[in-house]
């Protein structure tokens, strides 16, 4: 049961972290993590990325125009380019060192212990490709409350609310540390090799041949 059990809890983190790798993939690039509404023309919808300032008008599609300098950001967003970048980097390789350690794989298959260290390195750059997904698209959705709730700025000038990038983000880290859980937990679990069953049937009959002998009158 344990032999069928592990190579499918192995999938399945591998599964859950490759989609949780291509979502923080698709939040880097995707230009809605803030979006703003005007109520002087509510044909217009602005928003703004980590690369890009869009306009999304009703009859003409979307316009962007990307940033002409780093420097110039905002703070939240430029550690969050730099965050996102590491999370896709470490997501990559967490896949390719965890897929060169799955028990279905049969490279390495003698060298049970080093395919055991890959599955939890790789699982742990998973853990810290989630939470450097986490942390940006947090950090924005924080900034973004504050200057909402500012009572500094009037109430005429229009408010920068949630973008869909965020819950994107939100969910990519969340795939991300679920799969490297799961493959962390299948090291942890207990694991029966064909071997030392083999090994414990013929202990155990030899045990059986030496009652036998010892029994005959």
């Amino acid at each position: 049961m344990a032999l069928v059990y592990q190579p499918v809890m192995q999938l399945s983190g591998i599964l859950v972290s490759l989609l949780g790798w291509v979502l923080s993939c698709l939040t880097t690039y995707l230009p809605q993590w803030k979006n703003l509404n005007l109520e002087l023309n509510e044909l217009e919808i602005w928003t703004m990325g980590l690369w890009q300032a869009c306009v999304v008008q009703e009859e003409g599609g979307m316009q962007c125009k990307d940033f002409d300098s780093f420097l110039a950001l905002p703070p939240e967003l430029r550690i969050s380019r730099i965050l996102m970048f590491f999370s896709n980097g470490s997501g990559l390789l967490g896949l390719l060192l965890s897929g060169f350690g799955l028990d279905c794989l049969k490279i390495g298959e003698r060298q049970q212990g080093q395919k055991k260290r890959l599955l939890l390195f790789g699982g742990m750059l998973f853990w810290i490709s989630g939470i450097t997904a986490i942390v940006p698209v947090s950090w924005v959705a924080h900034s973004t409350v504050q200057e909402f709730w500012d009572e500094n700025i009037p109430d005429i000038v229009p408010r920068w609310d949630f973008g869909e990038a965020l819950f994107v983000g939100w969910l990519a880290g969340f795939c991300l540390i679920l799969g490297g859980s799961l493959l962390n937990c299948t090291i942890c679990s207990t694991e029966v090799h064909p071997s030392s069953v083999h090994y414990a049937v013929a202990e155990q009959q030899d045990q059986c041949q030496r009652l036998e002998t010892e029994t005959r009158p």
